[in-house]
Formats: structure tokens, sequence, C-alpha cells
């Protein structure tokens, strides 16, 4: 498996000859292996070495290890230990549990725990409405993993797949103020996964399902929405489907198109790429075409797959045949949620006037957004170093925000399609140009906005069972 390339930190314990130009012979060999030293700090001294901790730059995994070999072939210098910011930061793990309320007086005690909290256990016990009121279900979103499509990592299972659902817990709080909780599972088993989620399912408002392998996402999702009445939503399908279209629906006005008469192609058929394309369908796009490995599925071949027989039904207007080039010649949009360096500048320049192009592979998309970008109108990517970065986090924080506040039972097509339009209209129509099609994820407006166009849409589609946003104290009738 190869490194994902990312800046990161090292802080090296190094043992060195204590004599003038030492330190100028560790700097220049770190800095020939491609190093930059950012800080030098004193640990020991005496007459004849010195040690010293060297904060050293470096771009990628492969980097660290060239400057590590560099150093370690000095004669007399020799390295004590080496650490990484990315592996302190997560040290101990990047989230905690802390109270809301002091306990230091037996009051507090008896208020927060026995006897007190019996009251409070027998008002929900009589009413378990109550639980939204007066637990952390109000606020709470459980983020299950079985660790089987971590990231581009694969399956790493669920130890490995922990740092990452802890960061999505991170950010379900510092973006949308929600309490999130990893869940790693160690099983593979579709109905172990159901009904372990369905067993933790009291403590929660909602579920976040992440990183699950296609195609038993699609029967873990659809399960765990018909047995809970509350939102379940998988990320990898829904929040990249989400961000797509509020791109798509901005993109389409930059060229001056109609989201109802585009034909769109779909590189990559599974979990995203299905979403993606329903949620295309369902938003008005009459004319999607699914590609995969062996060419574009069409009504004629017969799948085993029962997603692949659903989207061969029901996209693919002309019912078209042929490879990914052969299918994109005239089209509209790429969008590709496939795999790295499939896409030639070629295939773009034989596409319809102005095209759109969504190279949505990580890290390295079907083609890289400056080859794409002297015969395509618009290029956009799930990078952050080039325009247009198109990310989960611009979706799934705001969408369960939402839903949690008006306490729905689920997540709808409609609730999601008011989100993806919510997103495009942070763009105005003055800010929005080819390389501005979609608000950064740190843009402060982005949940709000998300947040109220979910909610409103719950209320319209009957699965709220708040009206609107109360005032808890207000709402709460501790009447016995």
């Amino acid at each position: 498996m190869a490194s994902v390339a990312i800046s990161f930190t090292l802080i090296m314990r190094i043992e060195m000859p204590n004599e003038n130009g030492a330190f100028g012979i560790l700097a220049n060999a770190i800095g020939d292996a491609g190093g930059d030293v950012a800080a030098v700090d004193m640990r020991s001294v005496s007459k004849t070495r010195v040690v010293r901790d060297v904060t050293i730059n470096v771009s990628s995994d492969v980097i660290a290890t060239e400057v590590r070999k560099a150093i370690e072939r000095l004669p007399g210098f020799s390295i004590i230990s080496i650490s990484d910011s990315t592996f302190l930061a997560h040290l101990g793990g990047k989230i905690q549990v802390e109270p809301k309320l002091p306990v230091k007086t037996r009051k507090d005690l008896s208020t927060v725990y026995t006897p007190g909290v019996a009251r409070v256990s027998m008002a929900i016990a009589a009413d378990p409405t109550k639980a939204f009121q007066l637990s952390i279900k109000r606020n709470t979103v459980a983020v299950v993993s079985d660790g089987t499509a971590v990231l581009g990592l694969g399956d790493i299972g669920p130890l490995g797949a922990l740092p990452v659902m802890e960061g999505k817990a991170m950010l379900f709080k510092q973006f949308a103020n929600i309490d999130a909780f990893p869940i790693c599972l160690d099983t593979k088993d579709v109905d172990e996964i159901v009904e372990t989620v369905v067993r933790i399912a009291p403590v929660f408002g909602g579920i976040n399902l992440e990183d699950i392998s296609a195609p038993r996402c699609f029967e873990v999702e659809q399960r765990l929405v018909e047995r809970l009445e509350i939102p379940v939503m998988h990320d990898d399908q829904h929040g990249t489907a989400v961000v797509i279209l509020a791109a798509l629906i901005n993109a389409a006005r930059v060229v001056n198109k109609d989201l109802h008469d585009l034909q769109v192609v779909v590189s990559g058929s599974g979990a995203a790429g299905t979403a993606t394309i329903k949620m295309l369908l369902e938003a008005g796009v009459r004319d999607v075409i699914p590609v995969d490995r062996n060419g574009a599925l069409n009504r004629e071949d017969r799948y085993d797959n029962p997603h692949w027989r659903w989207l061969a039904e029901h996209t693919n207007r002309e019912n078209r045949r042929g490879s990914l080039p052969q299918v994109l010649s005239g089209a509209d949009v790429f969008i590709g949620v496939s795999a790295p360096g499939i896409l030639e500048p070629e295939a773009i320049a034989a596409m319809g006037r102005d095209p759109i192009v969504f190279a949505m592979a990580n890290p390295t998309p079907e083609i890289m957004p400056d080859v794409a970008a002297p015969v395509a109108a618009v290029v956009a990517t799930g990078r952050s170093d080039f325009p247009n970065q198109v990310n989960n986090l611009l979706a799934f924080p705001g969408i369960f925000r939402g839903a949690l506040d008006v306490r729905a039972s689920r997540i709808t097509e409609r609730m999601k399609i008011a989100a993806a339009y919510a997103i495009a209209s942070i763009v105005t129509d003055e800010e929005r140009s080819a390389e501005y099609i979609i608000p950064s994820v740190f843009d402060p407006r982005v949940v709000d906005a998300v947040a109220k166009a979910v909610s409103s849409a719950a209320v319209d589609e009957g699965v709220a069972r708040r009206s609107s946003v109360k005032n808890e104290e207000e709402e709460l009738d501790t009447r016995v």
C-alpha cells in the first residue's frame, strides 16, 4: 500500500559531537534529504557530546525515511528517538468525555446521581420521549464502522479504523456541536452489525455509518432505517452525493446549462457512485450513465449485483454501450468516484460544450486538475490543494444538526436534496465562477444553512417530532 503524501513534523532527539560545525553538518544532511529544520532545543551537554531535539518539517513518509537514513549515515551522530506530530496528536485518542456540571458537594452528587437521578429515570420510563430532553440522546450520534473500507486504506479492521472514527467524532463536535462517539465493530457480518446497532441505539439520537464496504453497506443502512426511529445515514454514500449535487448545481450555472438537461456519466458504481446516481435522478437529472470496469451499465447485459440491475433499469436512457471514453462522447458531465488516472484529456475534449469534470478518486483523482483544466470548463476534486474541493464535511454536520434539532425519525431524499441546495446557495451569483462552485469547509455559514434547510424539509415531510427548535427548558413538562 502506497503512503499518502501529506506534510507533517518530526521531532528527532539526536546525539552528536560537541564540536564546532557539527550542527551545520546535520542541517545540511537534513536539507539534502528534503527536510526543513524548524527548531532546535538543547537537551543535555557534556564536554564531548550534546543531545538536541531537532524539529523537522517533511512533505511525506518517503522524505521522513530519507531524512532518518541521512542522519544515520553521519559518523558520530545517532538518533535516540523520533516523534511524529501526527502520532503525537493521536496520543491517548483525540476525544474525551467531560461532565457538564461539577460534582463538588454531596448535594451535587445526589442531584446528578442517586437518589435524585431516580426521579428522572422514572420520568423517562413513564414517557420514553423525555429521553430526548433528559439524556445525551438529544445531541449524540454514534459513528459506526466495521473497518472494511477505511479512507483509501481498505479493510484494516476495527482497531485500525478507530482513529478515523475518532476524527469524525471531532468534526461533529467542532462544526455542529454534536457529541459523537466512535463505535468500531469486530464483525463483518451484516446481521451482527445491524443487531448490535439496534441494541445500542437507545443511547443515541442518530447513527452515522462510516467506511463499511459495498455492497454490504447498502443492506446495513436499509435495515437500520427500517428498524430504528432515529436518523441513520451512511456518509460515504449520501454525504458524498449531497456535496457532488451541490457542486453540480453551481457548475451547471457557470456554463449556463439546465440541471435537468445534463447528460452525466458516472464512473464507479460502488457506494458513493450508486448514491450519487440516485440523488441526481431524484434532483431531476434525466440522463445518467453509470460506467464500471467493463463499460456502461445497460439493459441488455445481465448483472448478478442487484444494485447494478437497478441502475441498468433506471438509468442510461439511450441504453448506450461501450467504454468510458466512448460513452463520454458528447456528454455534459463526468463524475468519477472510481480509480486514479483513468481519464485522458482527449476524452474530455470529445465531450459536449463546456464539459464539467468532477474527478473524485482520492488521493489521486481520475485525472489531475491541472491536466483537465485546458479542456474542461469546470473542474472539481476531493483534494484540498486545488480549487473546488468536494468534501463530505460540507454535508454531514449540518444534516445531522438539522435532523436532531427537530428530532427527525429518518433522513429522507428530500432532506438530502435540501442540504445540497443549501450548500450551493452559500456561493452567490456574484461570487460564482469556474474556480468557485463550492464553499470552503471552514465557511461558518454552511452548517447553519444546511441545518435549517434539513429541519424545514423534515417538518414538510412529516418525519419531524418537533416543528421547530424550541428552548428545552420551556418545552420540558416536569409535572408528576
